[in-house]
């Protein structure tokens, strides 16, 4: 690799080492999140995305660089064993994207950090509904309302919209966003204080990884992209439209049909917890859809139908998006990038990748993170200098 002069690649080459850390950081509190199954996971790792990428802007307060890091962080998770890429992808690149925004419309300041962490760490949530009724559809909105009515009842409060509900979320989001931007710019302006000899970075042999990287036996197809792009709102119109018993005879055949095509892709549909989640939909329907209204009782026959309906909703949309997560790694598109004046952001992830093992390696633990987070976070801040420095010189 030829050693890179140009500004704009100098940008590029801060954007991975700041996704590359990013998706490090990422990884680390990922794993741990994911074996103790901490509830509001995503809002967790979105208020360390946001620590991050505001304490980065503090050593490169440079136009563009955050989104571009955002975009890297994302496509490095699309390489992730998970099933489903596309949700965490765009969560992330929406973090970059709003805190950028911004700090370009309120200037270099900590008013403008803490606007951009609120509205940052708020995305979570709405990336969270969001999600939520893209898998399930409006009724889950419902189920979920009267579930908390239900709880107020019983501690003798009165019951509260969905509105208000989303309002009192909004201020918890609102305080822990603030935080984040606050505790972004303190660790930043920290960390330029502190002298980056402190740390070595092990210059090991590099491992030679291509994005998108897939086994011989996960062959991607143009024309199946194509297929899935146009599968997804056909078989949610289909399934929401008067005519249920088509919607469901397309669910099925395109069930067994991505089953054929993405075995491994769809391992997810093997374990228990999985379709515990789904039955445990099903029975919330049935006890809390008529929940303050005349008549209730407790098993609602209505609401057993629409859990079914919320099931087979979900079922689909989730081996779609993993069958579409697959053929988004075509090895046409990522030749069309490299091919097509994307040079210096292919050559930035791929220098990301590559780091991506020993960066882990250097940070501190999932545990180290939770206990301390402001010192665990100051750590790959003090080390970016370095980081990018042997971007620059790798050949």
């Amino acid at each position: 690799m030829k050693r890179v002069e140009h500004s704009g690649d100098e940008l590029w080459l801060k954007a991975a080492v700041v996704g590359g850390l990013w998706a490090s950081v990422e990884i680390i509190i990922g794993s741990f999140l994911h074996n103790t199954r901490i509830p509001f996971a995503g809002s967790i790792l979105a208020f360390f995305g946001t620590v991050l990428l505001i304490g980065f802007y503090q050593l490169w307060p440079q136009r563009g660089v955050i989104i571009r890091a955002g975009l890297i962080t994302a496509l490095m998770k699309s390489v992730s064993p998970s099933a489903l890429i596309l949700g965490p992808m765009t969560g992330i690149f929406m973090e970059a994207l709003l805190i950028e925004v911004f700090i370009l419309l309120l200037g270099n300041n900590l008013f403008a950090y803490s606007v951009s962490g609120v509205f940052s760490l708020s995305s979570a949530l709405f990336h969270k509904i969001i999600s939520i009724i893209i898998v399930y559809g409006f009724n889950i909105v419902t189920i979920y309302v009267n579930i908390i009515n239900f709880g107020l009842k019983q501690m003798g409060i009165s019951v509260a919209s969905d509105v208000q509900i989303l309002l009192v979320l909004l201020a918890v989001y609102l305080v822990m966003g603030t935080l984040a931007g606050v505790l972004g710019y303190v660790i930043g302006k920290k960390a330029l204080q502190i002298q980056t000899d402190q740390v070595f970075i092990h210059q090991a042999e590099q491992n030679k990884k291509e994005f998108f990287s897939l086994k011989d036996s996960s062959d991607t197809s143009l024309f199946l992209l194509f297929i899935h792009l146009i599968s997804i709102p056909f078989g949610l119109y289909l399934v929401n439209s008067p005519y249920k018993i088509f919607g469901y005879m397309f669910v099925a055949f395109y069930l067994i049909s991505s089953g054929f095509f993405y075995r491994k892709a769809l391992q997810r549909l093997r374990k228990p917890i999985f379709w515990s989640q789904l039955l445990i939909i099903v029975l919330l329907s049935t006890l809390f859809w008529d929940v303050g209204k005349p008549g209730h009782q407790w098993l609602s026959e209505k609401g057993f139908f629409i859990g079914l309906e919320m099931m087979v909703r979900a079922l689909f949309i989730i081996v779609a998006f993993s069958a579409l997560s697959v053929e988004l790694r075509n090895k046409q598109v990522r030749s069309f990038l490299n091919q097509n004046g994307f040079g210096n952001f292919y050559h930035g992830l791929e220098l990301a990748f590559g780091a991506l093992p020993v960066m882990i390696s250097l940070l501190p633990t999932s545990r180290e993170l939770l206990r301390s987070p402001k010192r665990s976070l100051l750590k790959p801040l003090i080390m970016a200098d370095q980081w990018l420095e042997f971007f620059k010189n790798e050949k």
